[in-house]
């Protein structure tokens, strides 16, 4: 079995996010950057499935800038066989949206034919929560959201799903398109050998052009503008105060 997990740099998660001064965005100027958490939640999954002998190949692929290398060496060093880079943009403050992403990973999943694809739930940048939905629409795919558990049984992938009223088991034939949730596993760190080792591994450069995927966007940022301060609060002395104070808060 073949998985395909497609990757995404943004910001690290740990930073804290800076507006530019003329609102047209997020200021990206020395920034650290990363693996997007619920990306890196899939290659893990992927790598255990390999462990556990259920899959034989693992294939990264990270659609972006040049600079996305650095988060397939990292899904690399972490386990994955191969990765395939597909440069889209040039400049790091464009970001490739939804459609045309799934685009592109549909021509990547005809070349490469995998069993599964496994992927985030949504990236933490734009949190758009859109690319996996697409795919497997565009494929005409199976697929299981917001995995919190996956079982692989013979041509059927058994998803536990979150969903609102709590937890939702389906069985979904593969081909299959996955998208990983937070409680799915917690990934493992790359050791050094490996990290070594993932500078030998091949990684496959090609564009979007390549695929005949327009990458023009179809959204404008019309302004961008931190969140508004928190504001301090107030120490009441009794309940009657409190209920008090959030009836003038309109709270109740």
């Amino acid at each position: 079995m073949k998985v395909l997990v497609p990757v995404k740099r943004v910001i690290d998660y740990n930073v804290k996010v800076r507006v530019k001064a003329d609102g047209s965005g997020v200021d990206l100027a020395n920034v650290k950057m990363s693996m997007n958490p619920f990306d890196e939640i899939a290659v893990e999954e992927a790598i255990r499935l390999k462990e556990a002998g259920k899959a034989d190949e693992i294939v990264v692929v990270s659609i972006g800038v040049k600079q996305s290398q650095e988060t397939l060496r990292t899904a690399l060093a972490m386990g994955a066989d191969r990765a395939i880079l597909v440069v889209a943009a040039e400049d790091v403050h464009t970001d490739i949206e939804p459609l045309a992403v799934a685009k592109i990973l549909a021509k990547v999943v005809e070349e490469e034919k995998p069993d599964i694809v496994l992927a985030g739930k949504q990236a933490i940048d734009n949190d758009m929560n859109a690319t996996g939905q697409m795919l497997a629409a565009l494929l005409g795919w199976s697929q299981g959201t917001f995995a919190s558990e996956l079982n692989i049984e013979g041509d059927n992938a058994v998803v536990t799903r979150e969903v609102d009223g709590g937890l939702q088991t389906i069985k979904v034939s593969m081909p299959t398109i996955v998208t990983v949730d937070l409680r799915l596993n917690e990934p493992r760190y790359a050791s050094l050998p490996n990290i070594m080792k993932a500078k030998k591994k091949p990684l496959d450069e090609k564009t979007a052009a390549d695929y005949g995927v327009d990458t023009a966007p179809r959204l404008e940022i019309v302004k961008t503008e931190e969140p508004a301060a928190r504001a301090a609060g107030i120490i009441v002395g009794s309940v009657d105060e409190l209920v008090e104070k959030l009836k003038e808060a309109g709270a109740v």
